[in-house]
């Protein structure tokens, strides 16, 4: 996993540079930050409700720190 790309994704969406994140979205090799950042993207673009949109940030930022504390503590144990 490439601790980077949880770093940009976390970047991109608090700048709201959508764009990028889709294009991190389509190269990232990690398939469930793919769906994450797809899930939000498709809320944020289609959903009325924002509950909804809030919703999939969250489940994102969740993911972001789950993958980032653990790919951090493999290299700990590693490197």
């Amino acid at each position: 996993m490439n601790i980077t790309d949880y770093d940009r994704a976390l970047y991109y969406t608090h700048q709201s540079e959508w764009d990028n994140l889709l294009i991190l979205m389509v190269r990232t090799k990690d398939h469930f930050l793919s769906k994450k950042i797809e899930h939000f993207l498709h809320a944020y673009q289609f959903e009325h409700d924002y509950t909804i949109i809030q919703n999939k940030l969250y489940a994102l930022f969740r993911y972001l720190d789950h993958a980032a504390s653990v790919t951090t503590n493999d290299i700990s144990m590693f490197g």
